[in-house]
């Protein structure tokens, strides 16, 4: 008899990547299991992974949008939310875990494009302008970052 495998938890380290034109239109996906609106999200793979990486993955697993080509642009906006877990969402993280560390990104793309959704985790997607993005967002770090969106198009270089 074999032994039962031991869980597999989340790494509470994750990305907030906001997918926006220069135009400030903002792409926002539904979850499939909660119906909220969000940008990009997800957890680290493996521990040693690093912030950039998880975007890149993330934005190609959700949305089938390549971060890397010459036509998008992958920020690190230098910011991190550190933040209680719903209670809802625990039990996938070790049981002593009760925060997540969230880096955030931006990613601009040249134009509304059309994206594939994994749809074992989101349903639909839309473009919206930015303030009304943030509007819809279920989470708080996430209008946050859509709001922070104009100052950071400025500061790029």
């Amino acid at each position: 008899m074999m032994p039962d495998a031991a869980p597999v938890y989340k790494i509470p380290q994750s990305v907030l990547v906001v997918i926006h034109t220069a135009a400030l239109q903002v792409l926002l996906i539904r979850r499939a299991d909660a119906g909220t609106w969000q940008s990009v999200t997800g957890s680290k793979d493996q521990p040693d992974e690093d912030y950039a990486q998880t975007a890149v993955r993330e934005v190609r697993e959700e949305t089938g949008i390549d971060a890397l080509a010459s036509n998008c642009l992958l920020t690190d906006w230098g910011l991190e939310n550190v933040y209680d877990i719903y209670p809802a969402w625990r039990w996938r993280y070790p049981p002593d875990v009760s925060r997540n560390t969230e880096r955030v990104f931006g990613l601009c793309v040249p134009h509304a494009v059309s994206v594939v959704l994994h749809p074992q985790e989101h349903t639909h997607y839309q473009w919206l302008d930015w303030q009304a993005a943030a509007d819809a967002v279920f989470s708080p770090s996430n209008a946050e970052a859509i709001l922070l969106l104009p100052r950071m198009l400025e500061a790029r270089p």
